[in-house]
């Protein structure tokens, strides 16, 4: 067990929007060190989000947000003990936690669709149409 908890890392804000969350977003994007290639991506991405959501007051950044509320976990489950059996026992999850489960989920989500852009995960997610969030509701995230 650990004597001292670990220092937080301090993430710098990105370059464009100047938030920490883009950078976290990024850096669990990003494949092989390559950040400049990510950041590249997730602009483009909301470049097209821009173009494809001119009908609606908010902007890219606020759509892609909106899509990370939608697919944020609530509620996970640990496994208790109790006398000879295992019981899976619903928990909240902490709030840095929850951030990282749903930008975690993004990626994974944006690399299974091959094909569609991460734009158009964004819009989807954002609108609330996608299977993720029936993910998120019906199935706690284990924690074993």
């Amino acid at each position: 067990m650990r004597k001292t908890k670990p220092k937080k890392r301090i993430l710098l804000p990105d370059p464009k929007f100047g938030d920490v969350l883009v950078t976290r977003f990024v850096n669990n994007l990003m494949l092989d060190g390559k950040k400049s290639t990510s950041y590249t991506i997730f602009y483009d991405a909301l470049n097209i989000v821009g173009e494809k959501m001119k009908n609606v007051e908010k902007a890219p950044l606020e759509i892609w947000k909106q899509a990370l509320d939608n697919i944020t976990p609530q509620v996970e489950v640990k496994s208790r003990r109790i006398g000879g059996a295992t019981f899976q026992v619903p928990t909240e999850v902490r709030p840095e936690r929850k951030i990282s489960i749903s930008m975690k989920n993004l990626v994974l989500y944006s690399r299974k669709r091959a094909g569609k852009s991460m734009a158009e995960n964004y819009v989807s997610l954002q609108s609330g149409r996608r299977s993720i969030q029936t993910q998120r509701r019906d199935a706690p995230y284990g924690r074993g």
